[in-house]
Parts: C-alpha cells; sequence; structure tokens
C-alpha cells in the first residue's frame, strides 16, 4: 500500500484522505467467484473465494466485499497474494480494537465495518495489488440452521460487483434421516436465472448448482451492469421417522434434532400487550391492527385470549381472558380496529397486567404465553430498566414465556431482549417496512401451535450438554441439543425426553452403541457444531446476568472463540496483509446495536480507508426522540421537536397569535406591527385598524411533554440565528440561521469543537475547517471515521457527529421544492450549564378545566390552542397534534436568550 503522509491532528487532518478517489472497476477484473456451502446435520460451512486481477501497469488498492447471514459466525479469513498466503486471526475484541485504534491514530489502513440488516451483514476489507498482479480472497462462515414453520432455509447472498466469467454457487447437503422437501427461492431465482439451476437427489444427499453465464448475470431483477445482486435461498426439510428425532454421534460429540410432529396440538392461554403510545403513530399503529386482526382470525375455537393495549395508561379490552369464539373475536376485532396512538409508554404495567390476567387462568392441558409489542422504552410508571426486569421475572416466576417484538430501530433492544430471555422467550426486531404486518403474523404462526410444555432432554453418558429444559415445543420448530461423549468406558449413549402433551406425560428414548474408542477432532462437524451452539446460548446467557457471574460466562465464550475461530460480540478478527500494510479488524456487530444505514456498511472512498464500529450506546433509563431535527436525543420522554408550518397557500400571507399562530389568510389582511405581541399571542379581541408592516413568516417548533400526550409548540420568526447548543464543559457549541421563508428550516449551521476547530454545513456541503486550513466536500460523499473521541460518519445526506458525551445528527432535506439543513441532538453533553434551544429539558404542564382551554406552566395558567404541525425528525415526516403556546411559556425565557449575533 502507498505510503501514508502525517495527518493533521482534529477534524480536518481526520478528513483529509476523504478527497482521493477510489479505482473503478474496469482497472481490476474479478475473473473467478465461487460460493460453495456444504450442510450436514443442519450445520452448514460456506465459503466465499473471489479472484481479482490487477489490469493495470501500477498498483492499486483492491476490494473485497460480501454479505453473510447475520446469525452466522465468520470463522476464517485469508488472502493470497502472489503464492503468499495472509490468514486472518481471530483475538479478544479489546485487544483487537486497541490495535485497530492505533493504526487509525497513524492515518492509516482502519477497521472492517459489519453492520446488521434484516438478515445479512457486511464484511469488507482491501489490500494494495502490484501492477498485473492477482490476489485470492477467501471467507469461510458457520451457522446452524434455524427450523421455522416446518423449514430450514440456506440464505446466500451474492454480489460479486460486476459480471464474472467463472460464477459458481455449489450448495450439498448430507442429512441421514434423508432430505424431504428441497426448493430453490429467491431473486436469483426466477426468470432468466431460473434456467442456471440444476438439482439433484438422493435419499440421503442434494446438490443444487447455479451457473450462470456472464450475460444471465445482468438479467434478474436486481440485476445490471454490476453483475448479480440478490439472494439465492435453499428451503428444506428431512424424513422424521421417529419421535425421538435424529440422534448423532460422531468423535467424541453428539446433538440431537428433535421435532415431533404426530402430537395433538395444545390450547393456548394467549395475551397480546400493545403499545399504543404517541410514537406508534401512522403506519406503525395500522399495521399492528391489520396483523392483530390476521392473528385473532387464526384462533384456533379452543384457545382463550385477552388484548391490552397501553401508553402511559393501560387499558384491558375485557379483565379475563376469554374462549375465541365467533362473538368474542368479533367483539375483539371492533376493539383492534378502534387502537389509536396517544400517550407515553408505561411498559412495567402493561406487562404485569397481561402477567396477572394469565396467572388467574392457568388451565391444566393449556399452555400459557405472553406476547409484548412495543417501539420505545419506558418514558412513564417505573422507569428503571432493572427494576422493570425484577418486577416481570418475579410476577411470571417460570410460568410462560413472554415474547418481546421490537418494532423499529429506535426501540431498546437490548432491554426487551433480556425481558425476553429471563422468562424463557427470545426477542426478535419487527422492522418498518411495508411488510411489517407479515413480520407480525409471521411470528406468530411459529408460536401458534404448541405441542408439548415442559420439555426436559437426558443423555445418560453425555457432558458439557447445552441448554436441555425448554418451556415449550412448537410444531414446525426443533429443538436441538448438542453434547460431549466423554467417558471412553460406557457401551452405551441413551437419550430420553421427558415432557406434557396436554394433561399426559410423554416420554421419547434411544439407545446408541458407542462403537470404537472417543476421539475428539479439531475439524469434526459436530464439534464445531456443538461449539457454534453453547457460544450462541452463552451470549445469550451473558445478557441476562452481572457482576462476578457475568464475567465468568464471557471468558467462557471468549475461550471457545478464540479455540474455534469465531468472529463474535465479544471477539474481532485481525485482517493480516503483507509488510508496510496495516491490519484490518472484522467486528461483529450486536442486534440490539442501531445499523449505520438500511442494512449497509460505509467505507470512506479513499485508498485510505477509516471506518469505527459502533456509535454510542443508549443511557440508561432514556428513550430516542427526534423532533424534526432538533432534539432527537435521549430523554425520559417524547423529545422536543422542531418542526415546520405546512406549504403556504397561493396568495395568503402567514399570521400569529394564541390561537392564530401558522394560519394562513387572503394577502391583504391585517398584520402585526409588534413582534413581542405575535409571540405573546396577545391579540386584540375587536376590530381595530393595524399597521400593514410585514411580519416574517414563522418556523414551528416542539417541545416534549412529560407524562402527557400531546406536546408543546411554538413559532419562532424565519431568519433569525438562534444558540442550539452551549457545553462549555468539553468547549463544544452548535448555532444555525433559519431560513427566509416558512418550511426552509435551516440555511447554515456552525458546529464549534475546542477554541480553534469548527464544521460548517450548509445546503450545498460541508467544509472542515482547523484554524488554518479548510476541507470541502459535498454531501454526496460517504465517510465512516473515527479519532480522539470524536466520531464523524456521512451516508444518505446525514452527518453523524459524536464528540465526547454529545452525539449530534444535521440532514440535508428536499422537501416542497426547498433545501434545507435539519439538526438533532442524538446525545445530551453530560453535565451542568448546557444551554440552547435544543438542550431544553421535557415541559412540565397541566391542563386546567375552564371555558377557554389553558395549561399549567410552571405554576402559572397559560392560553393555548390545538395545533398541528409536521415533524421531520423522520423522512415519513408525521402530522403531529401539540398545544400552540406563546414562545416565553415553552422555553421559560426571552427569544434574545437563545439568538446569537454570529454563527
Amino acid at each position: 500500500m502507498m505510503g501514508g503522509a502525517a495527518v493533521r491532528v482534529g477534524l480536518l487532518g481526520l478528513l483529509l484522505p476523504c478527497v482521493a478517489t477510489a479505482p473503478t472497476n474496469k482497472d481490476w477484473d474479478i475473473y473467478s467467484f465461487h460460493i460453495n456451502s456444504t450442510v450436514t446435520s443442519r450445520y452448514a460451512t460456506t465459503v466465499i473465494t473471489s479472484r481479482v486481477a490487477n489490469r493495470i501497469n501500477q498498483s492499486q488498492e483492491i476490494e473485497f466485499h460480501v454479505k453473510i447471514p447475520k446469525n452466522a459466525f465468520i470463522s476464517k479469513f485469508r488472502m493470497t497474494i502472489e503464492g503468499k498466503t495472509y490468514d486472518g486471526v481471530v483475538k479478544q475484541k479489546e485487544e483487537a480494537q486497541q490495535q485497530y485504534t492505533q493504526a487509525v491514530s497513524r492515518g492509516q489502513s482502519a477497521g472492517i465495518v459489519s453492520s446488521v440488516g434484516r438478515t445479512l451483514e457486511e464484511f469488507k476489507t482491501s489490500v494494495t495489488v502490484a501492477a498485473l498482479s492477482k490476489v485470492t480472497f477467501e471467507l469461510t462462515y458457520e451457522e446452524l440452521l434455524k427450523r421455522r414453520l416446518g423449514k430450514y432455509e440456506l440464505l446466500i447472498h451474492a454480489r460479486p460487483m460486476q459480471p464474472v466469467a467463472d460464477f459458481k454457487i455449489d450448495v450439498y447437503i448430507k442429512e441421514y434421516p434423508g432430505v424431504n422437501i428441497l426448493e430453490i427461492k429467491g431473486g436469483l431465482s426466477t426468470k432468466e436465472l431460473a434456467n442456471a439451476i440444476s438439482k439433484t437427489q438422493t435419499s440421503t444427499e442434494a446438490w443444487v448448482h447455479f451457473y450462470p453465464s456472464k450475460a444471465q448475470q445482468s438479467q434478474c431483477d436486481s440485476c445490471g451492469e454490476e453483475g448479480l445482486n440478490g439472494d439465492l435461498v435453499i428451503v428444506y426439510d428431512v424424513h422424521r421417522k421417529k419421535s425421538i428425532g435424529d440422534l448423532k454421534k460422531s468423535d467424541g460429540y453428539f446433538v440431537h434434532h428433535f421435532a415431533p410432529s404426530d402430537l395433538p396440538r395444545i390450547p393456548k392461554n394467549v395475551v397480546f400487550v400493545i403499545d399504543q403510545s404517541g410514537s406508534m403513530y401512522g403506519r406503525k399503529i395500522q399495521q399492528t391492527r391489520e396483523a392483530l386482526l390476521k392473528i385473532l382470525g387464526d384462533l384456533a375455537e379452543d384457545d382463550h385470549f385477552g388484548l391490552i393495549t397501553f401508553d402511559s395508561s393501560v387499558f384491558p379490552w375485557k379483565e379475563e381472558l376469554l374462549l375465541a369464539n365467533q362473538k368474542n373475536l368479533e367483539a375483539a376485532k371492533m376493539f383492534v380496529q378502534n387502537i389509536r396512538d396517544r400517550g407515553a409508554t408505561d411498559i412495567n404495567a402493561a406487562v404485569l397486567r397481561g402477567t396477572d390476567m394469565l396467572n388467574r387462568h392457568l388451565r391444566e392441558g393449556t399452555a400459557s404465553l405472553l406476547i409484548l409489542l412495543t417501539d420505545g422504552d419506558p418514558t412513564t410508571g417505573e422507569t428503571n430498566l432493572e427494576n422493570i426486569h425484577k418486577n416481570i421475572k418475579e410476577a411470571i416466576d417460570k410460568k410462560f414465556p413472554l415474547y418481546c417484538l421490537g418494532f423499529g430501530m429506535d426501540v431498546n433492544f437490548e432491554f426487551l431482549e433480556k425481558m425476553a430471555l429471563e422468562n424463557n422467550g427470545v426477542g426478535r426486531r419487527i422492522y418498518e417496512d411495508s411488510d411489517a404486518a407479515l413480520q407480525l403474523q409471521g411470528f406468530y404462526e411459529e408460536v401458534a401451535t404448541p405441542l408439548l410444555t415442559d420439555v426436559q432432554m437426558v443423555y445418560l453418558g453425555g457432558a458439557n450438554l447445552t441448554q436441555t429444559n425448554f418451556s415449550q415445543y412448537y410444531n414446525g420448530s426443533e429443538i436441538v441439543v448438542a453434547g460431549q461423549i466423554t467417558d471412553n468406558n460406557i457401551e452405551e449413549f441413551t437419550a430420553e425426553v421427558i415432557a406434557i402433551s396436554k394433561s399426559n406425560k410423554v416420554t421419547y428414548s434411544e439407545t446408541i452403541p458407542t462403537e470404537e474408542p472417543i476421539t475428539a477432532r479439531s475439524d469434526s462437524n459436530l464439534q464445531r457444531l456443538w461449539a457454534y451452539l453453547t457460544v450462541k446460548q452463552l451470549l445469550d446467557k451473558e445478557v441476562q446476568l452481572s457482576g462476578s457471574e457475568k464475567e465468568t460466562v464471557k471468558k467462557e465464550i471468549l475461550d471457545l472463540c478464540l479455540k474455534y475461530g469465531f468472529v463474535t460480540p465479544l471477539t474481532s478478527m485481525v485482517v493480516t496483509k503483507p509488510q508496510g500494510e496495516e491490519s484490518q479488524v472484522a467486528h461483529k456487530p450486536k442486534e440490539g446495536k442501531k445499523p449505520t444505514g438500511s442494512g449497509q456498511a460505509f467505507m470512506v472512498p479513499s485508498q485510505r480507508k477509516f471506518s469505527h464500529d459502533s456509535l454510542p450506546s443508549r443511557p440508561k433509563n432514556t428513550r430516542l426522540y427526534g423532533g424534526a431535527g432538533h432534539i432527537g436525543k435521549y430523554a425520559p420522554v417524547r423529545g422536543p421537536y422542531f418542526s415546520a408550518l405546512p406549504s403556504r397557500p397561493k396568495n395568503t400571507r402567514l399570521y400569529g397569535g394564541a390561537g392564530h399562530i401558522g394560519k394562513y389568510a387572503p394577502v391583504g389582511g391585517p398584520y402585526f406591527s409588534d413582534i413581542r405581541q405575535l409571540l405573546d399571542g396577545n391579540l386584540p379581541t375587536h376590530s381595530t385598524k393595524m399597521t400593514t408592516t410585514t411580519v416574517s413568516p414563522l418556523i414551528r417548533f416542539l417541545l416534549p411533554a412529560e407524562g402527557q400526550a400531546l406536546p408543546l409548540c411554538y413559532d419562532i420568526p424565519v431568519g433569525l440565528s438562534l444558540r442550539l447548543l452551549k457545553d462549555p464543559n468539553n468547549d463544544c457549541s452548535m448555532n444555525g440561521q433559519l431560513g427566509q421563508s416558512d418550511n426552509a428550516g435551516y440555511q447554515k449551521i456552525v458546529l464549534h469543537y475546542r477554541s480553534d476547530q469548527h464544521i460548517d454545513f450548509d445546503t450545498t456541503g460541508i467544509t472542515f475547517n482547523n484554524g488554518q486550513n479548510a476541507t470541502y466536500f459535498s454531501w454526496s460523499v460517504n465517510i465512516n471515521i473515527e479519532k480522539d473521541s470524536v466520531s464523524l460518519i456521512l451516508r444518505d445526506k446525514e452527518m453523524d457527529v459524536t464528540m465526547g458525551s454529545t452525539r449530534v445528527i444535521i440532514m440535508l432535506y428536499e422537501r416542497d421544492g426547498k433545501v434545507f439543513l435539519w439538526p438533532v441532538l442524538r446525545q445530551r453533553p453530560t453535565g451542568d450549564n448546557i444551554s440552547g434551544i435544543m438542550a431544553r429539558p421535557p415541559v412540565v404542564y397541566e391542563e386546567v378545566q375552564g371555558t377557554t382551554i389553558k395549561l399549567k406552566i410552571q405554576d402559572k395558567e397559560v392560553d393555548v390552542s390545538r395545533a398541528s404541525t409536521v415533524d421531520l425528525s423522520v423522512r415519513s415526516a408525521p402530522t403531529v397534534t401539540c398545544w400552540l403556546t406563546p414562545l416565553q411559556s415553552a422555553l421559560q425565557g426571552e427569544l434574545a436568550d437563545f439568538t446569537v449575533s454570529q454563527l
């Protein structure tokens, strides 16, 4: 790799490498791209091999970029250059991170970014290849396929970045019980590509080959000049000749796949606990209603069910569970159709109410389950997360599972996942998309038909077992247990399953001979399956623990990962490179962490690539809120918003005043000469000749209200320069200039950091200045870098800046023909003396009953009116209802307190 010049200290030096341009793919050629996957006992090992040639007469950087299933562990990576092989080495994450940080501090090559999408993660690295030379990249990952709705799915994603002359996907499946179903799905199996697929099947084996021609690689729905870009999904199931399932042993290890289907279904007692707080506004609440209506229609006649909605209060449909007969279901559907978003989020009270409902309705011969759907964190009632976990765990007391569904990416998924795991359930993210209702229905289908409860798996002669006790077994799923057979003296190995089917105890057992003496091989497929499943379950266990117990489990995970070479949330892979080039570090992200954008990983388009592992974690007992570009901060309640008025109709002008601010009237109507009169809301109630001085249009801001359904809103004249944030503790401040018309947002924002550094944002680009030099680039560039406690991420026209404890998002918007900026405070700086409009805390108010609408704020009654405005903190820009309040009452200060003379 080319030698790097010394990098200047500060923001400018941090970004100087960004101006370089990555080589185009005309200069290099992927002449071979193979994906080979082998599946045995549902354990898949997949190897991606890419061979690339540098076609020009000078050295250049060649990139390797693939996507893998998110449940997989990377276990090997190597590069072969000019006959020499460079292997990746798995290390403890902290050790690898130190190496990564040292590389960044020297301005050299930094880390690989893997980010979580729905089903895939990305792996990306690069290396400098000499003129007219070649490089071979080889990545191996492993996963245990999970049975859902009666089938296994092997997902393979292919995106070589260009049509490849030698492109092959080969899948080999070996299942001793026999392959029952074999189907090929996914975007790479449709239309013109279908005839590039061949499959062969015997009683116990199956082969799938996908060999598209170079021309065919441009013909799928999502393909083009860059070749293939899509998924190939191999769907299969196995024969189940014995109720005990498939028991296999080899080289001192065993695996038991248990999935009986010849059992009567168990009637359910199910309670749905549904978040209807204000953040569920719009499509989310609509899709929730749609999914619930379908789920209610799928309940069996002997099931009992309950419905609870909650915001700051809890609203059970009925106090008792009811039989799922036609009359009750029709009434329940009417209730669901009237669910409306409002209020805050009291998760503790809602789940406890659902738990109490089930505890009062435990019936012999039935299976109970509790399903929670929420898109946020607890913001009212009990908000301490540890207390909530304790309360729920004590109330459920292992009597039934709790399933937690987190709607969207702003939900505190780690909180929900821990609560589910502590109560024998699982956490599942529901992605905000057009198919969210189908995602909800799909989850319910997985738990809709319980067949067994209180399942215990016993193995005489087994040791170091994975999980052996399961609260329930559902039709179409599978229980998998693996372990070691360490005693050379035993002649037989016995597996026994004890469970409850309705009210009857059932037992299954099988004994197999141990045959030859036991010798463990590190490359044994069953041994790696055992290690994979053990690590997965220990990671779930680690989430639930604290203190010394947590550290003990983490050490156990770490030891296994280092032995078997797994890249997990506790380990990273150091990607070694030829001498003179810095190593890179591959991290595996957690599902609970917000991805760096739509399931994509981003790296600076430069021959010096920068990235960072993750964004700052969410503070405890807080929730991420966003207001129209202003306060998307972490706060106990819905955060303040900056928002704008609706588009102005033609031939009208904007008027102000309590109850009138933000209203449009025909041009030629009265205006107000005193801007303070307008801001105070003191409008005359009788006809008076008014001075026809033009009043500036107004931009509306939103401010959260603690424990109330509606936020406050207030208006500020356009064109002003405002103090957005000032943190004297960390020498950080941010100011912004509003545009000259309504709906124009900010036209310029300046972020000051330390005494001599600042970032200037305007609608054309971004300028970094360190006091001596400046660097400018457009909003279309992608950046992902970190240095000296400063993190900068630019993607999709959003700049994410973290400076110490402060995190700010600056967004570029194009809306209604206007281009403007939008600031969002995602994490409030710590310490005292924090000021600025974005630093305003949530307001506390009470509604005052009377003939006119009044709120009591800071012991003063204030006239308000009900209004609405657009919340542009999210791209969908929903309209929200608010209490229109005089500026001084909302901000508890004068407008002059929040203005600045220069940015």
